[in-house]
């Protein structure tokens, strides 16, 4: 499994009130989370690319790299699925891959149909039980895989450090430490971990 982090996500603006870590510091709590997993890799494919980071442009070379080889599977949450209507190219999207829509919480999506966009509906036929959907030209496939709810996003916990609350347990030991070292999302009432340590070091030397 590659993961494989936005170099500039085009739908994700950083702001001053909710900011966004570097590629480079977000591509190294990748590696951490990972850590010791010989199934899972990073891929750099998106940072290392110039401008903004679209989907169908790292779908496109990913099969470059094996031109008669099986589609990808690239794996996106429901509510993202809803919203692949208004991506970049999104007809040549899932004609590129095979993806597996996981549910998300609050609820459990019964019917791809029910979060399918618009735009690419009808290059797709749907199943009787409507979880899976094969694209009727380039033979790729929808498949919707439900999984145990677990109410955590990145939203939520940039949140978190803003208002000074724990992540513990909500990502991995090692990828806390660092996020909290870095001091990126925490608010500027809070301050970070490395600026709270650093004003110990100077009082020190004072």
């Amino acid at each position: 499994m590659l993961f494989i982090p936005s170099a500039i996500p085009p739908h994700k603006r950083s702001e001053r009130s909710d900011p966004i870590a570097s590629a480079e510091q977000r591509l190294e709590w990748v590696e951490l989370a990972i850590a010791g997993n010989e199934g899972f890799a990073v891929d750099r494919i998106e940072i290392d690319r110039p401008g903004r980071s679209y989907l169908v442009d790292t779908l496109a070379a990913i099969r470059a790299r094996e031109p008669e080889g099986r589609p990808p599977v690239f794996i996106v949450g429901e509510d993202a699925f809803a919203e692949m209507g208004e991506w970049r190219e999104p007809e040549r999207l899932f004609e590129l891959a095979d993806f597996a829509v996981t549910t998300r919480p609050p609820g459990q999506l019964d019917r791809l149909i029910d979060r399918m966009p618009k735009s690419v509906r009808g290059a797709f036929e749907i199943d009787g039980d409507g979880r899976l959907a094969r694209h009727r030209k380039a033979d790729t496939r929808i498949e919707l895989v439900p999984i145990t709810a677990l109410d955590i996003s990145s939203s939520a916990l940039r949140r978190a450090r803003r208002e000074g609350r724990s992540i513990r347990y909500l990502v991995p030991e090692a990828v806390r430490r660092s996020i909290e070292k870095s001091g990126c999302y925490a608010s500027a009432q809070t301050g970070g971990e490395s600026e709270r340590a650093g004003a110990h070091r100077r009082e020190e030397k004072a």
